[in-house]
């Protein structure tokens, strides 16, 4: 039976990186190019391109993508504190069901400030048992240093552990540790290759089916 859920926090948990896309989206626009959900879904959420060098490699200029970044980079912050992303549908339900049967871990590259915003009234940020963020260690996902780092905070060996994503780039750092890894993807992540992903699922509760709690719920939408 598996003892630990790992779960990333950003389209997964929360639903965030529309948020993300759209602010930066709007940063983009001001530089005359045109981010498409398309190019932000495989070159930024599934490669883990940083917007820099998206930015560049459409045309902007350093001077400029600096600038407007940074500026996007406050107002995102500024989003997320006054408006809270809303818990993606079934989040809470199936967090439930596990609690107390699993060890229950966020592994995201998202800032301590920035998901302390997040979560200001989710409700969720007692349910698990370790959280490490972007702060805790330097390199992004798929660099799977985040989860190795979760796993040394719950003494437990990644054979034992499983992960959920809704990207490429976090499923490769689930995999890259040795962790087996449950994608559900958005609208922004469908497109991508989840080759490697133990099961890839269209509802979070469907998480349940792979930690020996038991089968999916039966939910009424």
């Amino acid at each position: 039976m598996v003892k630990a859920v790992l779960w990333d926090n950003d389209g997964i948990l929360v639903d965030s990186e529309f948020v993300f896309y759209e602010t930066t989206r709007a940063a983009f626009a001001a530089m005359g190019l045109e981010l498409t959900k398309e190019i932000w879904g495989i070159e930024y959420l599934g490669e883990g391109k940083s917007s820099r060098e998206i930015a560049r490699e459409m045309g902007a200029g350093p001077a400029e993508f600096n600038r407007i970044l940074d500026e996007r980079n406050s107002r995102y912050r500024e989003i997320i504190r006054e408006k809270p992303p809303q818990v993606r549908s079934q989040v809470p339900e199936t967090l439930a069901r596990l609690s107390g049967c699993v060890k229950l871990g966020i592994v995201t590259g998202c800032h301590r400030d920035q998901f302390t915003h997040m979560h200001q009234s989710s409700g969720l940020v007692d349910l698990f048992d370790v959280i490490i963020t972007g702060d805790d260690w330097k390199e992004p996902k798929p660099d799977p240093g985040l989860y190795l780092t979760a796993l040394e905070a719950l003494d437990l060996p990644a054979g034992d552990c499983i992960a959920v994503e809704d990207t490429k780039r976090g499923l490769l750092a689930a995999v890259n540790a040795g962790i087996d890894c449950v994608v559900v993807p958005t609208e922004l992540t469908r497109m991508q290759d989840f080759s490697g992903a133990l099961a890839v699922e269209d509802e979070i509760s469907a998480v349940l089916k792979y930690t020996g709690v038991g089968p999916a719920l039966p939910w009424t939408l």
